[in-house]
């Protein structure tokens, strides 16, 4: 019995037995069960030159029936370039991140590239590990939503071109794509004091990365356009759950002079404040004003629906792996940094502040 009888064999075994084959198919035993070289075999399986149909179409009938799978590692060794993209972003149950992964793995299909996603929760640490993980695999390039300076460095040191998504670490060492998060947080800021608010505060995860950091000097910029006093303590740091935030939300409500609207810096902390309002009867926008930054599926299902900046994650991820093969096809080009804009949605949780005493 040659050897591709065997695995065929062992393969029937394996079924029977269990999810453990005994070893893998190789090419090899692809080439003698379908009496073809190997080269010939390759060509037929990979597409990469010359086959006559009937024998292509054999080759990968035979393939298919032996359970062959190609060796992705071994191919790109022998390349020396990988058809394989890194992907590490903060957080997968975040509609936007979500959105931002569909948008990378979308345009990657379409240029033949496999994806390798990973999500890092926010921690150096975990991030630090799935930088080590694509330079083991060989990724031919890497696109990061960057929780640290360390991820874009770690990788150019290893040759592997990097993208920076939503926030920027290596603005002009590193390629990136952001929106105009100060622009943005600046004009909705500026609705709600064009509607009679002054205590307006701003709920918000962190203020380092450049997005909270842009976040907020937008709405500090709004309150210096309009000549109104800006009371700091306001501005709240409120975690980066929904429960944790959820009770932030609540302590600020609950201030002796609470504020008449809220700024929540993403979605996250958008259903934070809404739930806390829910619970301490705050009717919106009756008594509280309510404008989110990023816009998902949620705010515009609730009655009244959200007010939110709205940026488009799809395409933030699609213009990141332009970008990327960009860098990959020019690696000695200048770094860019790609600003998308952002819309705002007008719905119905904005309204002027409550008479004093309400």
């Amino acid at each position: 019995m040659t050897r591709a009888g065997q695995s065929r064999r062992k393969t029937g075994q394996a079924a029977a037995e269990g999810p453990h084959p005994t070893w893998r198919v190789t090419i090899r035993e692809v080439a003698e069960a379908a009496g073809v070289s190997r080269s010939t075999a390759s060509r037929a399986l990979t597409g990469n030159g010359y086959v006559a149909t009937l024998v292509r179409d054999r080759v990968r009938e035979v393939a298919r029936g032996l359970g062959y799978v190609p060796d992705a590692t071994a191919r790109h060794l022998r390349r020396q370039a990988s058809q394989s993209i890194g992907v590490l972003v903060s957080d997968l149950s975040n509609p936007f991140y979500a959105g931002l992964a569909a948008g990378i793995s979308q345009q990657a299909r379409r240029r033949k590239y496999t994806m390798m996603l990973a999500d890092d929760g926010g921690s150096p640490e975990v991030e630090a590990e799935a930088a080590e993980a694509f330079v083991a695999l060989r990724v031919a390039g890497v696109i990061v939503t960057p929780v640290s300076a360390q991820i874009s460095d770690y990788l150019a040191r290893h040759r592997i071109p990097v993208v920076e998504v939503d926030r920027q670490f290596a603005a002009g060492d590193c390629d990136a794509v952001v929106v105009d998060n100060e622009r943005a947080a600046r004009k909705v800021t500026a609705h709600l004091l064009a509607l009679g608010h002054r205590r307006i505060a701003l709920v918000i995860d962190e203020m380092h990365w450049t997005t909270g950091r842009d976040r907020l000097a937008g709405y500090r910029a709004a309150f210096a356009d309009a000549g109104v006093a800006l009371d700091e303590s306001l501005v709240v740091s409120a975690g980066w759950d929904v429960d944790t935030a959820r009770i932030e939300a609540h302590k600020l409500l609950s201030r002796p002079q609470p504020p008449t609207a809220v700024f929540a810096a993403n979605n996250v902390l958008a259903e934070a404040v809404w739930r806390a309002a829910d619970e301490l009867d705050l009717a919106i926008p009756e008594r509280l004003s309510l404008v989110s930054f990023d816009d998902v599926s949620w705010m515009s299902l609730v009655r009244p629906g959200v007010t939110a900046v709205a940026q488009d994650a799809v395409a933030l991820g699609e213009a990141a792996i332009s970008q990327l093969f960009e860098r990959i096809q020019s690696p000695n080009a200048p770094a860019r940094t790609v600003l998308l804009s952002t819309r705002m949605v007008m719905r119905g949780s904005t309204a002027p502040p409550p008479p004093a005493g309400r």
